[in-house]
């Protein structure tokens, strides 16, 4: 493919255009109650190409050929002179490098055999714990890009990841109780080593047989401290989603909802002084980790919240320059074929400088809400709901025993403005961010502390 040839083209007709090609590597598993029930791969590659005058086109292909190229190219420019929304960029610096992220354990050295056989494994420690319902998934992928703009900018990434996600249930005194979990990390097949889930899946059959002979959480004001699982969909839900700047601007208002935050409310307070939300793509082990966005801007951390205070916006190169900004490099797209939008990357609330034992000890009646097993939020990112999977009563600065379902329901800075102390952890958990029209489903971390929150009322 000649890439100088489709530049110049671009060039000459367009204020601005830009080449990104994508490669995938993919295969993933299914193992249902101890049999294999699906194994898939998928190695797919594709161009976009984007071009800028009055307005923005967005040309897609498989077929990567000169001249099924060149048509692309055509086409995008007759495109992009439609009569729209005038758009303009933000200016950024010019950055040509070729990016590797390193693998212990390379993906394409293990055969199917041996990766089957980690799913093999955790299905006997879940047959052993007296597990009826076990479902396991696992996926590796490799991601290639290539991306060349009209500026100057050229990079080429190869990113791989790793994750395994797992749902059980159990029966006990008659009683059903399940739970799931994902784990993800950019790299290699050493993630396992560090996630240790052989000892995690024990004690997760053990939890949910404690929580099905449990009784309710008692209801009424008092304090609670939420594990890093719940912080970390805290953080995702009610900092990174409000904190796009699409949603912001109101692009997203008809897909996914809007954002309480406008504009003009860079510096107000929503919550207390030791609350400070991060997005940080440049967390090598990140489950969203990239050290330059689908815009080829290069990644820092972003400060969402700090000191209790609204900071920054979630920006591509497009709301940056509407907001008269630089981009904070949150473009990111799920697919070759699909468009880059603003995203969330790897979402958390920092860290204190307490202990666990400290945030307890310090409480003479109240909660803690360990993981989650449901959570809602409206269409502004303000009014929101955690109902607790893994729970305990605190008393007398102890945990004492443990509680069924306990619920917070709270608006967002009613959350933020409660937290009074947060512990030295910092635990991430992997999902997968789902946005926009067609869907987008990408790859993100989000987790955060031990956060103690006074004086909040649960039922």
């Amino acid at each position: 493919m000649d890439i100088d040839g489709i530049l110049k083209m671009l060039e000459k007709n367009v204020k601005y255009g830009e080449i990104r090609i994508l490669r995938y590597n993919t295969t993933e598993f299914v193992m249902k109650n101890g049999v294999l029930s699906g194994v898939g791969t998928i190695q797919e590659e594709g161009i976009a190409i984007r071009a800028l005058n009055n307005t923005f086109s967005f040309v897609t292909s498989e077929n990567m050929s000169d001249e099924n190229t060149k048509r692309l190219v055509e086409k995008a420019i007759k495109f992009s002179k439609s009569q729209g929304k005038s758009v303009k960029l933000s200016e950024e610096e010019i950055i040509k490098d070729n990016y590797n992220l390193v693998e212990r354990k390379k993906i394409l050295d293990l055969s199917i055999e041996e990766k089957i056989s980690y799913l093999n494994d955790f299905e006997k420690i879940l047959v052993k714990e007296n597990t009826p319902m076990r479902l396991q998934f696992l996926r590796d992928k490799i991601t290639e890009m290539e991306f060349y703009n009209t500026e100057g900018t050229s990079r080429i990434s190869r990113i791989p990841n790793v994750s395994y996600r797992y749902m059980i249930g159990v029966m006990e005194n008659g009683n059903f109780e399940q739970a799931s979990q994902e784990f993800g990390m950019s790299g290699g097949y050493e993630a396992f080593d560090e996630w240790n889930l052989w000892e995690k899946l024990e004690k997760e059959v053990k939890t949910l047989k404690e929580i099905a002979k449990s009784k309710k959480s008692p209801e009424g004001k008092m304090d609670l401290i939420v594990g890093p699982e719940v912080s970390g969909i805290v953080a995702h839900e009610s900092a990174g989603h409000p904190s796009e700047a699409d949603r912001i601007l109101g692009r997203e208002a008809a897909q996914a909802g809007e954002s309480f935050i406008k504009p003009e409310m860079i510096g107000e307070r929503i919550g207390s002084d030791v609350v400070n939300v991060v997005d940080d793509p440049t967390i090598e082990k990140s489950f969203g980790h990239y050290k330059y966005d689908y815009e080829g801007v290069r990644a820092r951390k972003r400060y969402l919240y700090k000191n209790g205070k609204i900071n920054e916006f979630l920006m591509n190169r497009e709301t940056a320059g509407y907001l008269g900004k630089k981009s904070n490099a949150a473009a990111r797209s799920s697919w070759w074929d699909m468009e880059p939008i603003v995203r969330m990357s790897t979402t958390y609330i920092e860290p204190g400088d307490y202990t666990f034992d400290e945030l307890i000890e310090d409480i003479k009646y109240g909660i803690f809400m360990n993981s989650f097993t449901e959570w809602n939020i409206d269409d502004i990112r303000f009014n929101e709901k955690y109902i607790g999977r893994e729970a305990y009563l605190i008393e007398n600065g102890k945990i004492t025993v443990p509680v069924k379902r306990p619920v917070l329901e709270i608006t967002t800075k009613g959350f933020y403005s409660a937290v009074d102390a947060l512990s030295k952890d910092l635990i991430f958990f992997a999902g997968t961010c789902g946005k926009g029209d067609p869907m987008q489903g990408v790859d993100v971390w989000m987790g955060g502390p031990y956060v103690r929150l006074r004086n909040v009322y649960l039922r």
